[in-house]
């Protein structure tokens, strides 16, 4: 019947995904079979997109099939990879803008998924369309092909109408504005109803069934031509200019077909004068279609059948029925019966669709695992700390009271054991040699991530710099997202980094001066047995004490007292072994409520997991406490016993000291690896900071060149010069009768007697003309033209880039002045203009001011250049 509109497909440069997933997939997951599946299946996707977007498509099912496939892989894989923070740049062209001469067609590139996922379903569409346009409408094959894929290429573009402002967040390019999608889904909706209405009068079925169809079809087009030609910018696109006079036309069809068949009704209920009707109006339609649309149509068929049908009943009823003709209006109206709807998008599309990355958890799980494994981390290092806390108060109440050493040191001359084995311990570990390098290490390990750290940043200032000159310089048409709100993330990420090292400074300098404090006696330590026990002053004997109550009450509390510190270690141990993944359970809830409550879940998981070592810490350090008290009370009666003079003082201080040193060497030691370790793991972590911020910024980059090129395109496009009136000596009218050119429109200055006037200055004389040039000349003197006439107005030159304007050549026989005279010059002096004129000869024709010739392309003036200078 009529010609059914299909849409163009957009086109889309090419992308390298391999890259960027990869170094996701490589960064997130440890190296062994299930990195090395994610890797395959990036190198599969990558394919996958060049098939269904690097080449001409064939307008077939299984082309439609490879980009139903694609859509499904974006929607499966959006939430598994922090496509925001992997700045993957997406770039398309406007499917219906066919560009111009001096530039490309608008393209947009966006670093959204999301907008891929919306270009690659209005590609689906417009497949759908142009499939659904080739089927062959003679068989009932082809009509169920063609009604099932105008339903799909509706529901593509409605569900776009829908989702694209969310999806982009900004302003669309026209072929994907909501407009746009939208009135193309009612297209292809009226498309889907009108293949049923030839369904169904191949079908033969009764002709109240067809009417209604067919005047639901012409309602559906009616529709579609309402929003294509009231809608603010869709009738400028070429395309639609093409389609606004078929949907007219199938209006009319359709409707002039409802008629036709609601006629056959009626004549069916022995109603002539209103069959008769029917068909005028019907007449009427497809005449209309004829003389408006007949080359975008064809009409002839059914035009023919309802003038067939027409003359058959006016036959009729003139000779037999003689029944009365009503008027359009007083007809009743036809229903309506709507066989389409919008196919619904939900994913899968297609049914051969199969996850390439389906072991893959999607990034709600993994920031909620990672949010899980920090607060099981908060929960460990917090029994942990707890536990070596009491450790750390315990050895140093027993420092404080020279314990054991006071009830080892009962002769007061030799060396108490703990106080050997204390020594023993410092000099295996390297002593204070050991401890000096790692204290000196620490500076350069800050040094190396500060630098790293400021580089990172450095990148994102200078382009954030570079993006505010550009954004500056073109004011709106810098039409992408600023610099500045695209790094907040990134910015916020660095300053945290900073908090950090600040106060890893803070904890190295408080680790440093604990150490100043005792490295003395540290050192002592470190020494000989022989220079150890002559450094410790010597004491009267106390071995009157050996066997009394009090020292053994001591020596039993503090056997009890190093039970609870080896209990500790067990339980330290058994608390750090613990281990659960929360993965299961995360994708359990999300299947199941479509979010996930991370805090509940962890809590609950931990309390299962931590609450019985909880409980133990707890009566530990309980325990501990009680025992401290009672060691104190019995060092009292110990001390009250002893007999006591200064050098027995003396002697116990020392001792302390060197106990005490024992436990900071120890302390310190581990501090300032726990230092170093956390310096090497941040930089790993700055690191993958720093490679972040140069993917975003290399990504920026190539969006900047991309849009100043579109910018430089658009503007090569945008006319030089205002337009004006083509002077009547370069229009292509003919000469006049006598032979002569077309005189020039300007004023002249006749030869009459001008009003006084102020004298010009003196002129210099004319230049040698030749004699063919002289007389060529004399030939073409143009008429006197009134002295109070204006000169016409001129467009001011513009400065503008673009292709010059035409050089006049003058008249034939016509020498330009040389440049050493020029009377159109005189307003650059501020000297009123006299035209010389030799005797006999008519006055030069007056020009426009200033109005140069354009023998080149002009420069614009000092022009900034358009890429930022290195």
């Amino acid at each position: 019947m009529a010609t059914f509109i299909s849409v163009p497909l957009k086109k889309s440069s090419e992308v390298d995904l391999v890259k960027p997933l990869s170094k996701f997939v490589t960064s997130t997951y440890p190296p062994g079979e299930e990195q090395t599946e994610y890797l395959r299946a990036v190198e599969e996707l990558n394919k996958l997109r060049k098939s269904a977007l690097g080449r001409p498509l064939d307008k077939h099912e299984s082309s439609l099939e490879i980009l139903l496939r694609y859509y499904d892989q974006l929607c499966a894989i959006e939430s598994k990879f922090p496509f925001t923070e992997l700045c993957l740049t997406f770039t398309w062209k406007d499917a219906f803008d066919k560009g111009s001469l001096f530039g490309g067609s608008v393209k947009l590139a966006l670093a959204s998924v999301g907008y891929e996922k919306t270009c690659v379903l209005f590609n689906v569409g417009a497949l759908a369309s142009q499939i659904a346009s080739e089927q062959n409408l003679d068989n009932d094959e082809g009509l169920k092909t063609a009604a099932k894929f105008y339903q799909l290429a509706s529901g593509a573009f409605a569900h776009i109408k829908d989702t694209v402002l969310s999806a982009l967040n900004r302003e669309p390019t026209m072929d994907i504005s909501p407009e746009t999608v939208g009135t193309l889904s009612q297209i292809m909706l009226s498309q889907a109803q009108e293949v049923f209405v030839l369904k169904a009068t191949a079908d033969k079925m009764k002709d109240a069934i067809v009417a209604k169809l067919a005047n639901q079809a012409a309602d559906y087009y009616g529709d579609a031509f309402k929003q294509c030609q009231y809608k603010e910018n869709l009738p400028k696109y070429f395309y639609f200019q093409e389609v606004l006079p078929v949907l007219a036309a199938k209006h009319c069809m359709m409707q002039a077909t409802a008629e036709l068949h609601q006629s056959a009704l009626a004549n069916q209920k022995k109603k002539f004068g209103e069959e008769i009707a029917r068909l005028q109006h019907a007449t009427e339609l497809v005449k209309t279609v004829a003389s408006r649309y007949d080359e975008y149509v064809n009409i002839k068929d059914l035009s023919d059948k309802i003038s067939r049908a027409l003359t058959a009943a006016k036959k009729d009823n003139d000779f037999i029925y003689h029944d009365r003709v009503p008027e359009v209006k007083d007809l009743e109206p036809i229903g309506k019966a709507s066989l389409v709807k919008t196919a619904a998008i939900q994913t899968p599309l297609s049914q051969k669709f199969t996850d390439l990355f389906e072991k893959m958890v999607p990034m709600a799980v993994q920031q909620s695992v990672s949010a899980a494994n920090s607060r099981k981390s908060d929960t460990v290092n917090r029994l942990i700390g707890s536990m070596r806390e009491a450790t750390n108060l315990c050895n140093g109440v027993l420092a404080s009271l020279n314990l054991p050493a006071a009830l080892e040191d009962l002769s007061g001359d030799a060396v108490p054991q703990s106080i050997l084995e204390k020594s023993r311990a410092v000099v295996q570990q390297g002593g204070l040699q050991s401890i000096e390098q790692l204290i000196k290490d620490l500076p350069e390990l800050l040094q190396r991530n500060r630098e790293i750290l400021d580089e990172s940043l450095k990148m994102l200032d200078d382009e954030e710099t570079t993006d505010n000159e550009l954004r500056g310089k073109f004011n709106q048409r810098w039409n992408r997202t600023p610099s500045g709100d695209l790094y907040k993330s990134l910015r916020a990420e660095g300053n945290n980094f900073r908090n950090i090292l600040d106060k890893a400074v803070q904890a190295d300098q408080v680790v440093r001066e604990r150490y100043n404090s005792h490295c003395e006696m540290i050192a002592l330590l470190c020494k000989p047995e022989n220079e150890l026990s002559a450094a410790i002053p010597s004491a009267n004997p106390a071995k009157t004490l050996q066997g009394s109550e009090v020292v053994n009450v001591l020596r039993a509390q503090l056997a009890q007292l190093d039970e609870v510190k080896r209990e500790r270690e067990v339980l330290e141990g058994e608390v750090k072994s613990v281990t659960f993944d929360m993965t299961a359970t995360f994708l359990t809830a999300l299947a199941q409520d479509g979010a996930i409550n991370e805090e509940a879940l962890t809590a609950s998981e931990l309390e299962t997991r931590y609450g019985s070592h909880t409980q133990r810490v707890q009566q530990n350090l309980r325990r501990q406490e009680e025992l401290l008290s009672q060691i104190q009370v019995s060092h009292q009666e110990f001390s009250a016993l002893k007999q006591s003079n200064s050098e027995a003082n003396n002697r116990e201080e020392v001792l302390k000291k060197l106990a005490s040193a024992h436990d900071s060497y120890i302390e310190i030691s581990s501090n300032i690896k726990e230092g170093t370790k956390f310096y090497n793991d941040l930089t790993e972590i700055l690191l993958k900071f720093q490679n972040k911020c140069s993917d975003i910024v290399f990504a920026r980059k190539t969006e900047r060149d991309e849009l100043l090129k579109e910018l430089q395109q658009s503007i090569a496009r945008e006319p030089s010069a205002p337009s004006f009136n083509v002077p009547s000596y370069q229009s292509n009218t003919p000469a006049p009768a006598s032979g002569g050119p077309t005189p020039v429109p300007r004023t002249v200055f006749t030869q009459q007697q001008p009003q006084a006037k102020p004298q010009p200055p003196a002129r210099p004389p004319p230049p040698n003309v030749p004699p063919q040039a002289a007389s060529a000349s004399a030939q073409i003197s143009t008429p006197m033209a009134p002295s109070g006439t204006n000169p016409p107005p001129v467009a001011p030159p513009s400065q503008a880039q673009g292709p010059p304007y035409p050089t006049y050549q003058g008249y034939p026989g016509y020498y330009q002045m040389p440049m050493a005279y020029n009377p159109y010059a005189y307003g650059q002096y501020n000297m009123q203009y006299m035209p010389y004129q030799a005797q006999g000869q008519a006055g030069y024709p007056g020009a426009p001011p200033a109005q140069q010739s354009y023998p080149y392309p002009q420069q614009p003036p000092q022009q900034q250049p358009y890429y930022p200078q290195q």
